[in-house]
């Protein structure tokens, strides 16, 4: 540690036992973080704004949901979309807000005009001073808007408005890297945007893609790097900028509670590996510590008619819903608390969830009730998707669990979860995990389907699959659902008969990577109140805010965007009531 360390500790003591002896407070900090997730992008911003900030991190992993997830942000006309001549304007996501998610004065407050525009604008804003701050992107080409190319939506980009971090050597961090979430992609230098090629490793650019990724993992390796990529390369990059400023980072630390005094939030209760520590706050409280989605007394309480349960999910641990309730204690208001990002999962052999993306999206594969109808378009947004199966499971029954069948070619040519093709685990089959039958028939009474249904519903479905238009639900349109599917695959990128056996298929619930309802919260991400007025000092960002997306996912990054830009948003706005000279 050099001398400015240990003068800087030395400092900080010293205030802190001031703190102590003339207010009370164990410890003071002009902006304080909870969460280690999105919210790192807000205290780095606070940090680069001349204010003194410190990250409470409930667990002892750094990264939170977004360090779990692909760590992709949407973001709209973004330079590197006009590096690579990719037209877009604000107007044109505008548009596409309205399109998807529909009107701000009939959509949720947490969408409005206000929220929209401060989101779009403030992405950009947000991305500029990342890079600054020796954050590297590159622009996912190909990963398209997930309602590019449908009927009726306007403003989709088809050739992505998404963005995500290169891989990150975790050495950089020293004794933290052992503590940052490991990534999505596991030990493989995988990008997120590379995954949906992965799974078509028998085209020609799935073959090509799996060669440059295991070129990539291996010279890595041989380089001595522990390079890690997704969300977990996103928070390695920040992480890394926020040690280079001096933030402090205090892991195992939960939000007990948070001080009010004279109507404005100025500290908060800590509880710091089982000892209480009220930290004071200048400046402003910026929650960004997830969802509720592993609280199934929460999930239950605000349900409404979508009932998710914890054994579906398949979000950060750490999402148990304490801060929340502590903000709704205090008088937040809150919306969508019925909502989540819905993502149809089977169970695998060991009862955890295993997502389900590419998978309806390709050719040889059918969605159906326990009934044997299909009732939907499989390869539609995942969100969307979960809510499809909630509605149908409202009206007719059935659906939860819904069944998705494939055939022999979809096994033999396509992953399936972490199977490759033609290499399905005999665990899988033995367990129950996943049926398969010499025939149609036999499957669908070991799902406990009516036979005769089901073939009628696949003998349709096949005479789309031929002709290449899906009549009922248009799958195989849009240009995210082509993105997912085959492109080899003609006359229809998603849609392949469901006629050579064996037969196989496993049971869909609609399961989640997070909730997307939460605290009420304005455009300069200041949580509110049931009177719609600002709750001073308090401000919030990520998976325990209501979403500015409303009940739609638009793209990929969907959720770490607002996360990460309204935590942004919210270190700008407790920096220009601050009179901290700095930025």
């Amino acid at each position: 540690m050099s001398d400015t360390d240990h003068a800087a500790d030395e400092d900080r003591t010293n205030r802190d036992r001031t703190s102590r002896e003339h207010t009370g407070w164990d410890h003071t900090t002009d902006f304080l973080v909870i969460g280690s997730g999105g919210g790192l992008v807000g205290a780095l911003r606070a940090s680069a704004l001349g204010m003194d900030v410190l990250v409470a991190e409930k667990s002892e992993m750094i990264g939170g949901s977004t360090g779990m997830s692909g760590g992709v942000i949407w973001i709209p006309n973004n330079p590197l979309m006009a590096a690579d001549g990719v037209a877009d304007s604000y107007d044109e996501a505008t548009a596409y807000f309205d399109s998807v998610v529909g009107k701000a004065a009939d959509s949720s407050p947490a969408s409005s005009d206000e929220r929209r525009q401060a989101y779009l604008h403030g992405g950009n804003a947000m991305f500029d001073f990342l890079v600054g701050e020796g954050v590297p992107f590159i622009r996912i080409d190909g990963y398209s808007d997930y309602y590019a190319g449908v009927r009726g939506v306007d403003g989709g980009k088809a050739h992505s408005r998404s963005v995500e971090a290169p891989e990150f050597d975790t050495r950089q961090l020293g004794e933290l890297a052992g503590r940052l979430r490991p990534p999505v992609a596991g030990a493989m230098t995988m990008y997120t945007g590379e995954a949906a090629y992965m799974s078509n490793l028998f085209t020609r650019q799935g073959f090509a893609t799996m060669t440059r990724v295991m070129s990539r993992t291996a010279w890595g390796r041989l380089r001595g790097k522990r390079n890690v990529t997704n969300g977990a390369a996103l928070i390695g990059f920040v992480l890394k900028a926020l040690r280079a400023r001096g933030v402090d980072l205090w892991t195992q630390t939960a939000l007990a509670d948070l001080v009010v005094s004279g109507g404005e939030v100025v500290g908060a209760v800590l509880d710091r590996g089982g000892s209480r520590v009220r930290v004071r706050a200048r400046h402003g409280v910026l929650i960004a510590a997830g969802g509720f989605s592993r609280n199934q007394e929460m999930r239950d309480e605000f349900a409404g008619g979508q009932p998710g349960r914890v054994e579906w999910t398949s979000a950060n641990p750490g999402d148990t819903g304490e801060a929340l309730r502590i903000a709704m204690a205090h008088g937040a208001a809150t919306d969508m608390m019925d909502e989540a990002w819905w993502l149809p999962s089977w169970l695998m052999p060991d009862g955890e969830p295993s997502m389900c993306i590419s998978e309806r999206s390709k050719p040889h594969s059918i969605m159906v009730d326990s009934h044997g109808n299909r009732y939907f378009n499989e390869a539609i947004a995942y969100q969307e998707a979960g809510q499809r199966m909630f509605a149908r499971n409202r009206s007719g029954g059935g659906a939860l669990p819904s069944w998705l069948i494939i055939d022999s070619r979809h096994r033999s040519r396509y992953t399936f979860g972490f199977a490759p093709p033609g290499r399905t685990p005999k665990d899988w089959i033995r367990s129950g995990a996943m049926k398969k039958a010499a025939t149609l028939d036999e499957l669908a009474r070991q799902c406990g389907i009516e036979p005769d249904t089901l073939a009628r519903t696949v003998s349709r479905f096949n005479e789309f699959a031929r002709s290449g238009v899906d009549e009922d639900f248009h799958r195989g349109e849009g240009d995210h659902e082509k993105y997912q599917g085959d492109a080899s695959h003609k006359p229809n990128a998603c849609l392949g008969e469901v006629a050579k056996g064996p037969f196989y298929a496993v049971a869909m619930y609609p399961g989640d990577i997070g909730t997307n309802g939460g605290l009420l919260c304005d455009e300069r991400s200041r949580v509110l109140d049931e009177a719609g007025e600002p709750i001073g000092g308090l401000y919030a960002g990520g998976n325990c805010t209501a979403s500015v997306m409303g009940r739609k996912y638009l793209g990929a990054g969907a959720t770490i965007g607002p996360s990460v830009v309204f935590s942004y948003l919210a270190a700008d706005d407790a920096h220009r009531n601050s009179g901290v000279v700095g930025g």
